[in-house]
């Protein structure tokens, strides 16, 4: 059966001196360049969001980061601006290996919705291609890294889970942001969806 390694948006601005840093966030990054040496196909996820981006605070006179406000999809945290087209904030980590990666995936770059999931935004219409790149190759089994756990990975997960894949949590090569109790409900939602969770030194 073939498998995959996801790294979910190992970039700047979600780690330690960006804009939305996970605690720690970077400190997993020699773990998931070890995992990159393991498998023969590795995808990378990035947030590319345009300026004004309608899930920024700034876009909202009167909101500050961690508000939420009601969109067409329904209701949206609000984040300080971060993964601006170009910036250096929207790039990779300059430690983290993405030379053999096959695909990098960017997700929201539309203005007027937020995309976590790898497979959907916001909406839970509006599919990215990633399932289909994923069949096409007869790839079945997804092991998942990245950041953050509570958020991009959670939905990754779960809308994977969706589409019949066999998904690993790669725990300890995952970091997360914990805001208002997001980890505990983000890795029950992830069990309920039928990801199982493993460590790294199982791999390695």
């Amino acid at each position: 059966m073939t498998q995959a390694l996801i790294i979910i948006d190992m970039q700047n601005d979600f780690c330690p001196g960006g804009n939305l840093a996970v605690p720690a966030g970077d400190t997993i990054i020699p773990t998931i360049n070890l995992l990159v040496e393991q498998y023969e196909h590795t995808i990378l996820t990035q947030d590319w969001h345009p300026r004004g981006h309608l899930s920024f605070a700034s876009s909202h006179p009167g909101k500050v980061p961690y508000d939420t406000v009601k969109l067409d999809y329904g209701e949206q945290i609000l984040w300080p601006d971060h993964c601006i087209q170009g910036t250096t904030g929207a790039q990779f980590h300059a430690n983290l290996k993405t030379d053999t990666a096959e695909l990098i995936l960017r997700k929201g770059f539309r203005r007027e919705i937020d995309s976590y999931s790898a497979f959907y935004e916001n909406d839970q219409k509006t599919v990215t291609g990633l399932a289909g790149f994923l069949k096409e190759r007869e790839i079945k089994t997804l092991y998942i890294a990245g950041l953050a756990t509570d958020f991009c990975v959670h939905w990754s997960i779960v809308d994977g889970c969706r589409y019949g894949f066999e998904i690993y949590l790669i725990e300890d090569a995952t970091a997360g942001i914990n805001t208002n109790g997001s980890m505990d409900h983000a890795m029950t939602k992830m069990r309920e969806a039928g990801a199982s969770f493993i460590s790294a030194r199982h791999i390695i």
